[in-house]
């Protein structure tokens, strides 16, 4: 397979990933959400600033950036190799990779956006979208566990790094896979990373509940 597969493949899924979902939607309703509540360009902070439905729509586009530059990623594949062998267990393995190069440029893409300073959300709904296409039976454990530990303690950040510690786990024993399960890890750690203000907040006892208004600290994506 050629290298300017991955480089395409690569480029386009970043760009798909950097479209700034929840400041553009903000944006539409005159608002920076950069300069109100948490200041975070993710779900959680549209919802607490634009309300439930702005909230749940930038999760939903946010998540199908992930989704789709995987399932687009796979369609590519299908188009490079002239006369594909569905049945090829090296077919499967390449295009496995391909999607797989997409979905971790689409998070960083939506982490780290140049069209606003390389300054974006957290990637939690992105990461959602590239493991329904990767992985669904793992993502499906890894949700259970975030939607329970949100009830329980009305924190979206611990959720989602709880999730992002339940994941990887999730996806060895769902998949199997040595190359899928390191890049796993990388991108929750890279999640968990992108928590670290939440962390503190959480220890510290100042962190916002979800039935709370924003303070002017930075929010769980």
């Amino acid at each position: 397979m050629p290298v300017l597969a991955y480089i395409v493949t690569a480029l386009g899924a970043y760009l798909i990933g950097s479209i700034p979902t929840g400041f553009l939607v903000a944006r539409a309703k005159g608002v920076d959400i950069r300069a109100v509540g948490s200041g975070n360009i993710g779900a959680t902070n549209t919802m607490r600033v634009l309300g439930k439905p702005a909230g749940i729509f930038v999760m939903i586009v946010d998540a199908a950036k992930g989704f789709c530059t995987c399932v687009l990623a796979a369609i590519y594949f299908d188009c490079c190799v002239p006369g594909p062998d569905y049945f090829d267990d090296a077919y499967w393995i390449l295009s496995k990779r391909l999607m797989l190069i997409a979905g971790i440029c689409a998070v960083l893409g939506h982490n780290y956006p140049f069209w606003l300073k390389f300054k974006g959300g957290k990637g939690i709904a992105t990461t959602a979208g590239v493991y329904l296409a990767l992985a669904p039976a793992a993502l499906g454990i890894a949700l259970a566990v975030f939607i329970l530990t949100v009830l329980i303690t009305r924190y979206v950040s611990l959720g989602s790094i709880v999730a992002a510690i339940v994941l990887p786990v999730a996806v060895w024993f769902t998949e199997g896979n040595l190359f899928l399960e390191i890049v796993t890890i990388a991108l929750c750690a890279l999640a968990i990373y992108k928590h670290k203000s939440n962390i503190k907040r959480l220890m510290a006892g100042t962190e916002n509940r979800i039935d709370k208004k924003p303070s002017t600290t930075e929010d769980a994506k």
